[in-house]
């Protein structure tokens, strides 16, 4: 038997947000998810949109399972258009963000989730691994903040919500490269919120645990069950635990809180 459980559907996602907040709580804005196509960006895409945002939902690669985040919105009332860019690219991203910026008169919101996890012990680690992971994961947040800001700074307001994990906190074998993207991502929180916090621009980050997704069930029983050994919750999260947070700091409900890590992880890190 798995001792990886499945991760509640769409649709249970945006019936546990609504449980929690009012669907008219993000009304009139405009989010941009990257990587928004599964797992924990489905997810915050989901319940964002659950709240009344329009969503666009970026993806690397697989339309289909980006048009299946923007159906499941859709499904549950809310707005939402699949946007294809390579968030590493430079010209894509700000192309894209540019003529999505004309249509909807700019985002209020971008949570940067893309992420990738190329990994491999550290002295057999090959080059083209570390920028894998350092590209996508810290670069790419970096060049699609870069890209809404000067719209939200138009605005003074918005909010940044950067996706690291707790192997930014505390590391892992075999993920050198995964962590140092991932901890770069707390520096750059922080830099950008003392940047922004005079136009109104909150900027945090979210350290997602370990949490059922495909990514964390492609490490096998075994590996799980020891993972849940060091959780003092003794469960795996859900990716919608994540969406909840997001939501917070998605809203007005946060607009005195900028700069922080947000650790949800059942206890695993706590100091």
């Amino acid at each position: 038997m798995s001792t990886t459980p499945d991760a509640i559907s769409p649709q249970q996602v945006a019936e546990h947000i609504r449980k929690t907040y009012n669907p008219s709580l993000l009304a009139g804005k405009v989010a941009l998810v990257t990587g928004g196509s599964r797992g924990i960006g489905r997810s915050i895409a989901v319940a964002l949109g659950a709240c009344g945002a329009r969503v666009i939902v970026n993806y690397a690669g697989n339309a289909a399972a980006a048009q299946e985040t923007v159906a499941a919105i859709e499904g549950v009332g809310g707005q939402a258009r699949a946007v294809q860019f390579d968030v590493s690219n430079s010209t894509q991203t700000s192309d894209a963000i540019k003529t999505l910026e004309k249509e909807f008169g700019g985002f209020d919101i971008l949570v940067n989730n893309a992420g990738v996890s190329k990994d491999n012990l550290f002295i057999k680690m090959k080059d083209e691994e570390w920028d894998a992971n350092l590209n996508t994961n810290l670069k790419g947040s970096f060049i699609c903040s870069r890209a809404v800001t000067m719209g939200m700074m138009r605005k003074r307001a918005g909010k940044i919500i950067n996706i690291s994990s707790v192997i930014g906190l505390m590391g892992n074998v075999g993920q050198a490269a995964y962590a140092a993207s991932k901890a770069g991502l707390l520096g750059l929180t922080k830099s950008l919120a003392r940047e922004l916090a005079s136009r109104n621009i909150q900027v945090n980050t979210i350290c997602p645990g370990y949490i059922t997704t495909d990514m964390t069930s492609a490490h096998g029983d075994k590996l799980i069950e020891n993972v849940i050994r060091q959780i003092p919750m003794e469960r795996l999260g859900d990716p919608v635990e994540i969406a909840r947070l997001a939501v917070f700091l998605a809203s007005d409900a946060s607009n005195y809180v900028t700069g922080q890590t947000i650790a949800v992880d059942g206890g695993m890190t706590m100091m």
